[in-house]
């Protein structure tokens, strides 16, 4: 009888400690989400087309992102030169399947670290209440090189919330909403660049595609050499009316003059900031 009780003693403890262990806390569910709020981010992020406005690398643990907008980016090069880029500026990318976690949202993106076009054809949107909801498709239109995974982290239990208020969170690198290629370019340029274009104003270091973001295709435009070099104008406007010509060393502005012509006046060259 002492033997067996030595036993129980013994054995007591070790299903008491089996029973309170539990996983770790990014393991755990999202358990604060309904049904509804994992169906709706579900149906409003997988599938769905964003445009990458950063870098992407990449890697076999998720991109940490603050659900603040901010991310490592050093962090984030150091992998790229490691493992090489899943998506460059412009491209498309598509979410195929999220996982949502207890204080953690993980996008993977076109098919995730060892994904490409072929590795999630043939498998089926499907989730549960049981574990972590996941919802993968099997097309994909992007033309990015390769795959990653992204994890927005709350740092508190995730709460519901909305796919839309996700995508605006992941703004700084990725836009979901649609743009020409013209636009998305004009955001890597910097502040008064960008400004000038909006103004329609052309400045001294602009190349031939900024001028024509700016200004559009000129109307005529000629060749000719002075002082060695080979020079290019452009000219918009026409008489009666204010006339702009704009001279190109190579591919860089070199000299923006405005006239008015057929009125008898002149203005002045525009200041260049």
């Amino acid at each position: 009888m002492r033997a067996i009780a030595a036993i129980a003693v013994l054995t007591l403890p070790l299903f008491s400690a089996a029973a309170d262990k539990k996983p770790p806390a990014d393991k755990v569910v999202a358990e604060k989400l309904t049904l509804e709020d994992r169906i709706e981010l579900t149906r409003g992020l997988v599938a769905e087309y964003g445009t990458v406005k950063v870098l992407l690398p990449r890697s076999k643990k998720a991109l940490e992102f603050n659900s603040d907008g901010t991310y490592d980016k050093k962090g984030w090069s150091e992998i790229a030169k490691e493992s090489g880029p899943a998506a460059r500026s412009g491209d498309s990318v598509q979410v195929t399947k999220i996982t949502l976690e207890h204080d953690r949202i993980v996008l993977e993106i076109n098919g995730g670290f060892k994904g490409g076009r072929k590795w999630y054809q043939g498998v089926q949107v499907g989730g549960g209440m049981g574990g972590a909801s996941t919802a993968p498709i099997s097309t994909n239109d992007s033309n990015a090189p390769g795959g990653t995974s992204l994890a927005v982290l709350f740092h508190k239990p995730l709460e519901a919330i909305k796919a839309s208020e996700v995508k605006k969170m992941l703004a700084p690198v990725l836009d979901f909403e649609k743009h020409t290629v013209t636009e998305i370019y004009s955001e890597t340029l910097p502040p008064e660049m960008q400004k000038a274009i909006k103004e329609k104003r052309v400045t001294e270091g602009m190349n031939h595609e900024q001028v024509v973001m700016a200004l559009g295709r000129p109307r005529l435009h000629e060749r000719s050499t002075k002082d060695g070099m080979d020079l290019e104008d452009w000219v918009y406007g026409q008489a009666p009316g204010k006339i702009v010509f704009v001279t190109f060393n190579g591919d860089k502005v070199i000299k923006v003059h405005e006239a008015y012509a057929g009125l008898g006046t002149q203005v002045q060259d525009p200041v260049v900031k």
